[in-house]
């Protein structure tokens, strides 16, 4: 399961997840950045490293913010 970036990230787009991503899976979409979930290894390097608390395992993605994981699987085409 991968992890999904939620709406603190837009506007913010603060480097920190990518700076930490073992395998270099987050990818920037324009107005945020979005997680490549065919790529992501699951690890959660991402989630104490972003400055917002935008990042979620897919499973855990708060009511409120669903629509980024579909959001994130458009973006990759999936």
């Amino acid at each position: 399961m991968t992890h999904i970036i939620t709406s603190p990230c837009i506007g913010v787009k603060d480097q920190a997840c990518t700076e930490v991503c073992p395998v270099e899976c987050i990818y920037d979409g324009g107005d945020q950045y979005l997680i490549h979930p065919d790529e992501c290894i699951d690890c959660g390097a991402c989630v104490p490293a972003c400055p917002v608390s935008a990042i979620f395992p897919e499973e855990d993605v708060p009511d409120g913010e669903t629509a980024f994981i579909a959001k994130n699987h458009e973006f990759f085409g999936l």
